[in-house]
């Protein structure tokens, strides 16, 4: 059996009137702080992300500093993918509140929202979870996943059917579990509570991926898209048709299973799909290449969304950083 442990900063003081289950919780605090110093000086366990001590009894062994070191995404995105914009918008200019890739060839989601940077501590989070297969973990990360959906309240419809990204059998076999369905499920039951006017239903099976593609880190922005070109269907049509979809997984790189799975959706008759992640890694652009014609890509002029841009290797005008592990 494994103990592991985890700080409790929470006030001890009482204020105001109490219910007798509310004193009896009271209580139970200040009885169970002792037996945590005990426990965790007989049964010391490390945090999984920086090696310190844990003082208290936990399910899952991270401290609430390093809980604390994973930052909200911050700065000027694109408003349709979540990527950093290569340049600052001009103001007036619809298109300009868009990154490069999304211009060029537009996703078939409608907007991806993320909590933070796939870097840091966040990534050990993840890894932790996705790897270490620490799934306790899922509870606070999913959190901080409702969060970043909590960003499509006035975009996204209030009813939303939820849909993790899939493993393939043989990985869901090797890995034991899905990360992406647990995240949602505990994202689930946080907005359940701050956001009771959404109406957010978990459907694991709706989406299913037809072969085990190849890991998605190491690989360019062109051969992602190919690695994941058909490696979706939807099971049953019916059950999408006319639907709005909340797509979750994990990480977003450069959004190639996201699209592959949107593509799917959209095609079974789904209305609608938000893309929503822990962690979006960040890109760095170059702004360079490939000349931008607003003509081609304003809604509603001729040309926009040409399928000449559509097979437009998106590498051509960002890089991204290495990444040992990841989809």
């Amino acid at each position: 059996m494994r103990c592991v442990f985890r700080r409790n900063y929470g006030s001890l003081t009482i204020d105001g009137p109490l219910s007798e289950t509310s004193r009896w919780r009271a209580i139970a605090r200040v009885l169970r702080s002792p037996l945590d110093a005990i426990g965790s000086t007989l049964l010391p366990a490390p945090c999984a992300l920086c090696g310190s001590p844990l003082p208290q009894l936990s399910s899952a062994p991270i401290c609430d500093a390093c809980w604390a070191e994973i930052p909200v995404h911050g700065g000027l995105v694109c408003r349709r993918c979540g990527d950093n914009l290569d340049q600052p918008p001009i103001e007036g200019i619809a298109t300009s509140y868009l990154c490069r890739a999304c211009r060029l060839a537009p996703p078939s989601f409608a907007r991806a929202v993320s909590f933070g940077t796939y870097d840091g501590r966040m990534r050990a989070a993840i890894h932790a979870l996705k790897y270490d297969r620490i799934q306790p973990a899922a509870t606070r990360l999913g959190a901080m996943l409702a969060s970043a959906i909590a960003q499509l309240v006035g975009d996204a419809p209030t009813e939303l059917l939820v849909i993790p990204v899939p493993l393939h059998r043989t990985k869901h076999r090797e890995r034991g579990f899905n990360q992406a369905r647990a995240l949602a499920r505990c994202a689930i039951e946080a907005l359940h509570k701050s956001h009771p006017n959404w109406h957010l239903t978990l459907a694991p099976t709706t989406l299913m991926r037809l072969r085990s593609t190849e890991s998605q880190a190491g690989l360019t922005p062109r051969q992602r898209r190919q690695n994941v070109r058909g490696a979706f269907k939807v099971s049953d049509p019916s059950a999408v048709q006319g639907k709005s979809i909340l797509l979750v997984d994990d990480i977003l790189t450069t959004g190639a299973t996201a699209r592959a799975a949107a593509q799917s959706l959209i095609r079974a008759g789904a209305a609608s799909v938000y893309v929503a992640t822990l962690a979006r890694a960040r890109r760095i652009h170059t702004n360079q290449g490939i000349p931008f014609d607003l003509r081609r890509v304003q809604p509603g002029i001729p040309g926009a969304g040409d399928s000449q841009f559509a097979g437009l290797p998106s590498s051509s005008s960002s890089t991204h950083q290495p990444f040992s592990r990841g989809e």
